[in-house]
């Protein structure tokens, strides 16, 4: 790789395209089954084919490129695997969509005809959010992409499908299921989005018959009325134990239904009387099951009331409400309309309201499935971070109910379920059958379902290994390292992974579940198309650049936690790709004629120690962070270390070495040094900032290919220095103590001053002495004078006390002395406030108590270190104003 020129201001766009191509073309991403090395794999959440990437996608992928990054840089053997989602019921909806544009409708091509179209829809769109992720830095193996519905994975499906089946695990049954009218197939519970909305309880007037008494009874859905088969009252309800085995006559239709006695009612809720309804409500279903009553559907598929409903047949559910209401209303059985606001479940992908209806669906039964996944993680098998999603994941999987697994879509995995039209046997099998097994007829015709999207997504860590053969990345990279998604869609998919995992490759998918949050807007809202508030990846790369997006994305996020995505990170995200550009040049430009082998001695300094044992403490720093997925601490913990220390300090502190020829040794040292510690936060950053790290890194001497192959610095012990920091400290706590001393009295930044430096002992002496030079060029010092025993001290002069060292500045001719007074006094205003503070504390007998002897030693200390301040300064003003 030639080592081209920097340009003079970072570009992006001339960037990253360039490297992108170059790491793809020489096969960087892809994993290696041949290393011996310790493994780490992930799989990528599949997105949507229908979908183009959203901030969301930017964020998954960004920590999960950055995990890979840096286990790479480590020297695993990584694997990465991408991939999409066929969705089931969004892309059918759009293909739907396409189609009733051409003036087509599902029924005009037949379902061979329509799976055309859709593969068709699949091929021109399915690839674009694949290109997107690319644009963000996306490090996968992408000559192991996936889709759910390739012929591996669909190989998978079935033999899943055909192992639960054998094991009882999977039936077929009449059973109350969410239905949505509108995209005409059933949802499972999770699909369902609950809105508050506003309605009414509707108070029905129900004769009891054989008599003139009446009860009343309360429901928000008057037309399921319709289909009542039962009134139900908790058995433990002293006002209805006459009741119970009584019959009541159902308003409108006349028809006779029984009182039943059932723990479910609640008796504190309404009247305590509840109308059931098992064809139209999952609750009363379960009434009718236990109580064995009859099931009466009174609104179909399409939400149309049915010829059970009587005169009202054919009617919308809501046109049936209205005219039904109105009818009771004129039969004096609506006694009162109470307003109302209750939860409506919604479908997720169209909105429209579902309709629970009984219905012949395949189910998995959960019970047996759900108790190994729930000890996994009990256990520690698999860890939730943050662990307190690990309550959120039991608390549903200890409650859940049976999965209802097939829709009635034509897009999907078929059901591998054939039907004999002579005998009625049902057969089980991968393809399909030439006969019956019972009859050998030959007059089969297959389940017209296809499977829950997330039935084939639960296969997903392990079919997109080759699952059910045993393959060497089976061998190799399963179970997987980790899981990195959204804290929406733990029920979705995590939890259908690890159940599904345990029950056909033994063991978790993952050792780790790591949870992000959402991404929100500045305001802390949702990003949405109504608000207006949603931010563009592809229009913000193109904008400010990937590794922009991806460090605003990270800087400040915390595992679960959602996060404001605000334009001052952005800029702040901006300004630090910058800063390190403008650096990284300036360093270049003075190693034009370097070459770390031809060093042979290293005189190094204070600085480079320093700098040296902190660039090995921060590379240690960030390896925990990540280890734990700390990985918006680690973003911090290098943006503070690349600004604060390594430009704005150590690139000033080396400047008089660099610029002078006198002495070559020293000159080289730093060289060397700024060198070594810039080619150690490029790699540290690179997993965070792929692009322009990469960038500079090959504009510096070394030998790689690439700096995603180069060793990551875990920190070196023996590269510490305690006694070097420590130093540096003090000198540049002296440094700043000039810089606010010139800067609060407004002195211009090009003149020079007078500075007097008093350390209290001699090791303080010492440190001084020997930062004296790095004090006079960062302080613009004309003359310097240290003096632990100063006689006399300047009548008129400004102080400051860091370290136990006095830093005094006389003021002749530099400032204005009203103006130093004022800030002395605001000085000593500030002292008394600290010494009341902590006088405060230590006068509070429960802290003396209560608290580690450290804590109340510094106090202690404190008060002494203010009240010593407080006098220096009063003294100081004394001089001033005498």
């Amino acid at each position: 790789m030639s080592k081209e020129g920097m340009a003079t201001t970072y570009d992006p766009a001339a960037v990253e395209d360039k490297w992108y191509q170059y790491w793809m073309d020489n096969g960087y991403f892809e994993a290696d089954l041949n290393q011996d090395n310790e493994s780490f794999s992930i799989v990528m959440p599949p997105p949507n084919v229908t979908g183009q990437l959203h901030i969301g996608h930017a964020l998954d992928n960004t920590l999960q490129d950055i995990l890979t990054r840096w286990k790479r840089m480590q020297g695993y053997t990584t694997l990465w695997i991408p991939g999409t989602d066929h969705a089931s019921i969004a892309t059918e909806v759009k293909v739907v969509n396409k189609m009733r544009e051409e003036g087509l409708e599902k029924d005009d091509v037949g379902r061979e005809g329509f799976l055309e179209k859709a593969w068709e829809w699949t091929d021109e769109y399915g690839g674009r959010i694949t290109d997107q992720l690319k644009k963000i830095g996306t490090s996968c193996d992408w000559t192991r992409e996936r889709f759910t519905l390739d012929e591996g994975c669909s190989e998978a499906v079935k033999e899943a499908f055909i192992q639960l089946y054998n094991k009882d695990l999977i039936y077929r049954g009449d059973y109350i299921i969410n239905w949505c009218p509108d995209c005409g197939t059933t949802l499972s519970d999770i699909e369902v989005e609950h809105q508050d909305i506003p309605g009414h309880f509707y108070h029905l007037r129900y004769q009891i018959k054989d008599s003139d008494d009446e009860i009343i009874v309360a429901t928000t859905r008057p037309e399921t009325m319709l289909g009542d088969t039962a009134i139900a009252v908790n058995p433990k309800d002293e006002r209805y134990q006459d009741l119970v085995g009584k019959r009541v006559i159902v308003p409108i239709v006349e028809r006779e239904i029984p009182v039943v006695a059932d723990d479910y009612v609640d008796s504190e809720f309404g009247t305590g009387l509840v109308k059931v309804t098992p064809a139209h409500d999952p609750n009363d279903f379960e009434i009718g099951q236990r109580h064995d009553l009859d099931v009466i559907k009174v609104i179909d598929d399409v939400a149309k009331m049915t010829a059970e409903a009587g005169k009202y047949e054919g009617m919308d559910r809501y046109q049936c409400r209205e005219e039904l209401v109105s009818d009771l209303e004129a039969n004096d059985q609506l006694v009162e309309v109470e307003e109302h606001d209750h939860s409506v479940g919604h479908c997720y992908r169209c909105d429209t309201v579902i309709e629970p209806l009984v219905s012949k669906q395949w189910f998995v039964k959960m019970e047996p499935l759900a108790k190994p996944a729930i000890e996994a993680v009990k256990n520690g098998d698999t860890n939730f971070v943050p662990e307190r999603f690990t309550k959120v994941y039991l608390n549903w999987m200890e409650n859940i109910r049976d999965w209802c697994i097939s829709r009635q879509l034509w897009w999907g995995h078929r059901i591998p379920v054939w039907y004999c039209q002579d005998c009625g046997e049902e057969i089980v099998a991968s393809d399909e059958p030439t006969s019956c097994s019972e009859c050998d007829s030959e007059n089969l015709e297959q389940d017209e379902d296809v499977l829950d999207t997330w039935f084939s997504s639960g296969l997903w860590p392990f079919s997109t290994m080759g699952w059910p053969e045993e393959t060497e990345e089976l061998d190799l990279y399963y179970p997987t390292s980790v899981l990195v998604t959204g804290r929406d869609i733990i029920f979705f998919w995590v939890a259908r992974m690890i159940f599904s995992a345990l029950e056909f490759m033994d063991e978790p998918p993952f050792a780790d579940v790591y949870v992000h949050g959402l991404v929100r807007d500045g305001q802390g809202r949702k990003m949405s198309k109504s608000l207006g508030n949603g931010i563009d990846p592809l229009e913000f790369i193109d904008k400010y650049g990937a590794d922009t997006l991806r460090f605003t994305l990270i800087t400040g996020n915390t595992p679960g936690n959602d996060m404001r995505f605000r334009q001052e990170k952005v800029e702040a995200s901006r300004n630090f790709a910058n800063k390190i550009w403008n650096a990284s040049r300036f360093v270049l430009m003075n190693l034009e004629d370097f070459n770390p082998e031809d060093v042979e001695e290293l005189k190094l300094t204070l600085a480079d120690k320093w700098i040296t044992s902190r660039v090995n403490r921060v590379a240690k720093k960030v390896t925990d962070e990540l280890d734990n997925y700390q990985l918006g601490q680690a973003t911090q913990t290098l943006y503070d270390f690349i600004w604060n220390e390594f430009c704005d300090w150590y690139i000033e502190l080396i400047k008089p070495r660099l610029y002078q020829e006198e002495d070559q040794a020293a000159k080289e040292t730093a060289q060397y040094v700024v060198w070594s510690v810039l080619d150690q936060i490029l790699r540290l950053l690179h997993p965070f900032m792929p692009f322009i790290t990469e960038e500079i890194w090959q504009n510096l001497p070394n030998d790689g290919e690439t700096i995603m192959l180069a060793k990551w610095p875990e920190g070196k012990e023996e590269k510490l220095d305690d006694e070097a920091e420590e130093k540096m400290d003090v000198i540049m706590n002296i440094i700043r103590s000039i810089r606010n001393i010139r800067n609060e009295m407004k002195v211009n930044p090009g003149k020079k001053v007078i500075a007097i430096l008093q350390p209290e002992s001699s090791d303080k002496e010492d440190i001084v002495s020997v930062g004296q030079d790095y004090i006079i060029n960062l302080a613009n010092i004309s003359d310097l004078r240290i003096d632990k025993e100063l006689a006399e001290k300047p009548e008129n002069a400004s102080t400051a006390i860091t370290d136990g060292v006095e830093v005094i500045l006389p003021l002749e001719g530099m400032v204005d002395i009203d103006k130093e007074i004022e800030r002395l006094e605001d000085e000593v205003e500030e002292a008394e406030f600290e010494i009341k503070r902590a006088e405060g504390k230590l006068g509070n007998e429960g802290f003396v108590n209560n608290a580690p002897d450290k804590l109340v030693e510094e106090e202690k200390e404190k008060v002494k270190e203010y009240k010593a301040k407080k006098e220096q300064l009063k003294e100081r003003l004394e001089m001033l104003k005498s």
